[in-house]
């Protein structure tokens, strides 16, 4: 079992940043990779950016790329998205998600956290 809690989440205007921060606990050796995705109304749930435990390796969407950073701290076994310039289309619920194998797909993720809001507006 690992269990995941978001926190962090607000309301910005859009240019400004904002911090999330994801909480493991459980076995969490059992996982090699943290992802962070999201998902707007009516959209499907996609990919943000991910970091391996060991190395802090990471992996960035198109879509955020130079504007967000992912980073991890092992002795809190927490996780941290640091969202900079952001833009009314970055508003969406932000879930942390634990695997054992670098992907940018839903399904190979295995466990979820609830998530936490993130609204921009213009």
């Amino acid at each position: 079992q690992v269990q995941l809690v978001e926190s962090g989440g607000g309301l910005v205007q859009a240019g400004g940043s904002l911090r999330l921060s994801c909480a493991a606990s459980g076995r969490t050796f059992s996982t090699n990779i943290m992802g962070w995705f999201r998902q707007a109304p009516g959209k499907e749930r996609e990919f943000v950016a991910a970091i391996s435990w060991r190395g802090g390796s990471t992996m960035y969407a198109d879509s955020v790329k130079g504007r967000f950073t992912v980073s991890r701290d092992n002795a809190k076994n927490t996780v941290y998205l640091q969202m900079n310039t952001l833009k009314p289309e970055d508003t969406a619920v932000y879930y942390c998600a634990a695997g054992h194998r670098y992907s940018r797909t839903v399904g190979e993720y295995d466990y979820w956290g609830q998530g936490t809001q993130v609204t921009v507006s213009s």
